[in-house]
């Protein structure tokens, strides 16, 4: 019988109610850790747990907009309570925002860096205490290829996604003393419910087309799955990785690769 990469872990996994974020919860509960659920939208977060739990693993829903300081703060500290410790977070929340500097309104451009960004450092600033209570552990800061090169359209969020990728490095040197590794993952496309406005939008109308067009941007030839990205954070999150700190890994089906 293979070993389970995390057992014995505890794991906060923010955005986590459904996409990516719901699941890597699945993968890290299937590799043997506890894992803390949390999503703005409740009903998602109970729905992850509640599906989790049934496996025998251990999950827990927790509610908070991870760009309120208030929120996330108390937040972290109930999973750390439920859990008994912290040695994993991964920043999975996001928002996405689309136009260049000239039409992206600035109540459009201050969501995205609220939850791309300021997010990330709220949660983190909320969380690294556990996680050096528990001798050291993980974070994974969700990034994109939209941190890496320039995508038409997407100006507020390819530079909320860069400064996720700057913080990173910062947080992996600041954090090596005492034990956590911090990178970035830097995921391609992915396809979720949640595309399908954008992939419409793209193909004129038609998700099909939309997806044709996304499609034939990566050598691969097509978008990325969420369990795809999940794995990748188990590398991230595991001690397969434990001399990889600071970096900004890709899973973009070869797009950064051009």
């Amino acid at each position: 019988m293979s070993r389970m990469r995390l057992e014995g872990h505890a794991a906060l996994i923010t955005g986590a109610g459904s996409g990516i974020g719901r699941a890597t919860a699945e993968l890290f509960a299937a590799e043997g850790a506890g894992v803390a659920i949390l999503d703005r939208d409740g009903q998602a977060a109970e729905s992850a747990a509640s599906d989790i739990s049934a496996t025998g693993a251990e999950a827990h829903p927790v509610v908070a907009d991870v760009s309120s300081a208030e929120e996330i703060a108390r937040a972290v500290g109930r999973a750390a309570r439920l859990l008994g410790r912290l040695d994993i977070l991964y920043n999975n929340a996001g928002v996405g925002s689309s136009g260049s500097v000239v039409d992206t309104t600035e109540e459009d451009w201050d969501r995205c860096f609220a939850v791309n960004v300021k997010g990330t450092y709220l949660t983190s600033r909320a969380a690294i205490p556990h996680l050096e209570s528990a001798g050291g552990g993980s974070i994974i800061n969700q990034a994109s290829v939209a941190a890496l090169v320039g995508i038409q359209g997407f100006a507020a969020y390819c530079a909320a996604k860069g400064a996720v990728v700057s913080l990173t490095r910062a947080m992996a040197i600041d954090l090596a003393p005492v034990g956590i590794r911090v990178n970035a993952l830097c995921p391609g496309t992915v396809y979720t419910p949640l595309m399908e406005p954008l992939m419409r939008e793209r193909g004129g109308g038609s998700i099909e087309r939309g997806l044709e067009i996304t499609a034939a941007k990566y050598p691969i030839g097509r978008l990325g799955t969420p369990m795809e990205i999940a794995r990748a954070a188990l590398f991230l999150a595991s001690d397969d990785s434990s001399f990889v700190t600071g970096t900004a890994f890709t899973a973009d089906g070869g797009m950064t690769a051009q």
